[in-house]
């Protein structure tokens, strides 16, 4: 839930590659396998610029965020 909080917060960044790796305030993250999960399982994705990581509405259910 701390990878999708940091997600939600906008502190993340993703790389493009078919496993993506997730990086929160510019430091990689630590879990890679569950980054790889919340991609994987629709919950992040890659942002319209292609830089940033953004929750999906799967991953704002997730959390209990309701979209605006």
């Amino acid at each position: 839930m701390a990878m999708l909080r940091a997600v939600a917060e906008g502190r993340a960044v993703m790389s493009s590659s078919c496993e993506p790796d997730l990086f929160i305030d510019g430091v990689p993250c630590c879990d890679q396998m569950a980054a790889h999960e919340l991609a994987h399982r629709g919950y992040v994705r890659l942002s319209a610029d292609g830089t940033r990581a953004e929750l999906t509405d799967a991953g704002r259910a997730a959390l209990g965020v309701v979209a605006a």
